[in-house]
């Protein structure tokens, strides 16, 4: 799979561990990293 680093992310809303509802325009013109991983408590 080719990488995907520097491409637009998709207009999404996700919840946050505060209980309020997140979403990407929240951010616009600022530096945002999305960090996704495959299943939690997996090592590395």
């Amino acid at each position: 799979m080719a990488g995907l680093e520097g491409q637009k992310a998709p207009a999404f809303t996700l919840a946050g561990s505060d209980g309020k509802q997140h979403s990407l325009a929240e951010y616009a013109g600022k530096n945002v990293i999305l960090w996704f991983y495959p299943k939690d408590d997996t090592p590395g």
